[in-house]
């Protein structure tokens, strides 16, 4: 793998990052985010971020509403179950205490007075900013602001330490990037020329003016365009930190392709196929529909993999290549094992290639990822850390 090219100094990084950020606030089109809000995220404002990350743990946790009365007669007589069902990062939020400290005090009157008091101003203030409806239901305006919120996450932390392995094709291209240098031909365009080179040149040759002979000029390298599919597991064990992280995966995978014209489409399944985006440049678009993924039920990698055949271009000429990110084998249908390697012979019949990034699987898991990807002609990456996922993700996709 090469090493992907890198800034020349800290005052180049700068500069890219600021203009990514610029970028990134001009091209993401909310219905329902005011610009206020839009705003606060990109200008670091800690209350409004904290609104969007409690929404995403809510989401990622499979929870669509906050009724307050439920939530503090839960937490009352069964606080372990409760954090377990809602995290951390909720119950600090909604009750204003650390969940250590709640569970020590909360069987003191006066304390459950605190706590149902700090519940009902957050729940209001979350009615009167739209996030909750008047049933107290996650808006549309709610999920905008977490995806909002896991998108400027996600890219401030893989933009400025990159990622290695970016290929490029061997056909040449007047627009490519800048590779190798050569003898200048008639037809370069005068921008390509490489001074530093036809000085050298020059130089050497003995010449005390810049000839014909002395120029060098850049050649330039196309890259062939991929169709990625990046399909999550939203099976019940991937609640959490596990779908959260695979969600900000995609964010770094759909931003990256899409900025190097590469189509990228989404699969998200469980018991079967629950939603999906046809590969595509619209990120927007996949980045309402990655963050709003949320976890339950069981694994049907197969449904997955037919699905992603039928998503890919019929025609010929383009990189297809689907990666499903797991952490289980197939559970759904008689033979799932069997399903699942037929549905592969059938994609691989279509010129797609399947990679798996699997996440703590156990050995009969394993073994059958590893059949898959071999048919497949992919790779099977085991994922120990869920704080790798994106890391890996893009290293397959320049892999490809």
């Amino acid at each position: 793998m090469v090493p992907e090219k890198g800034m020349d100094d800290a005052a180049d990084l700068a500069i890219m990052q600021m203009s990514e950020a610029e970028e990134l606030s001009g091209k993401l089109s909310f219905q329902d985010l005011e610009d206020k809000f839009m705003h606060s995220v990109m200008e670091n404002d800690q209350s409004v971020i904290d609104d969007g990350k409690m929404i995403e743990q809510a989401i990622n946790q499979g929870i669509g509403s906050f009724t307050p009365d439920l939530l503090f007669e839960q937490l009352v007589q069964e606080y372990s179950l409760t954090e377990q069902l809602y995290g951390k990062t909720i119950l600090r939020q909604l009750f204003g205490y650390d969940p250590d400290y709640i569970q020590k005090n909360i069987s003191i009157p006066e304390f459950q007075r605190l706590l149902r008091q700090r519940l009902e101003e957050n729940i209001r203030h979350l009615k009167k900013e739209k996030f909750l409806d008047a049933s107290y239901h996650l808006t549309s305006k709610a999920y905008e602001l977490a995806s909002l919120v896991m998108c400027v996450e996600e890219l401030d932390h893989i933009l400025p330490k990159g990622i290695r392995g970016e290929r490029v094709h061997e056909k040449k291209s007047h627009y490519g990037a800048k590779d190798d240098v050569r003898l200048f031909r008639k037809g370069d365009r005068y921008h390509d020329i490489s001074l530093k080179k036809s000085i050298h040149a020059a130089v050497r040759h003995g010449h005390h003016a810049l000839g014909t002979p002395d120029l060098r000029a850049f050649e330039r390298q196309s890259r062939g365009q991929c169709y990625l599919i990046y399909a999550i597991d939203a099976s019940g064990s991937m609640k959490g930190s596990k779908i959260g992280s695979c969600k900000k995966a995609g964010i770094a995978l759909a931003y990256k392709a899409i900025q190097n014209k590469d189509k990228v489409g989404l699969i998200v399944f469980g018991d079967e196929v629950r939603a999906f985006v046809e590969p595509t440049h619209d990120f927007p678009r996949l980045l309402r529909e990655i963050s709003s993924v949320r976890a339950s039920n069981q694994t049907d990698i197969a449904a997955t993999i037919r699905k992603a055949a039928e998503l890919f271009p019929a025609s010929g000429g383009v990189t297809k290549h689907l990666l499903l990110l797991t952490d289980a084998m197939p559970t759904a249908g008689n033979k799932p094992e069997q399903a699942t390697l037929d549905a592969v012979a059938i994609a691989r019949n279509k010129g797609i290639t399947i990679s798996i990034a699997g996440i703590s699987l156990d050995e009969k898991g394993e073994t059958l990822a590893s059949r898959i990807v071999e048919l497949g002609k992919g790779k099977l990456y085991r994922i120990r850390d869920v704080d790798e996922i994106d890391r890996i993700v893009l290293e397959d996709y320049y892999g490809v």
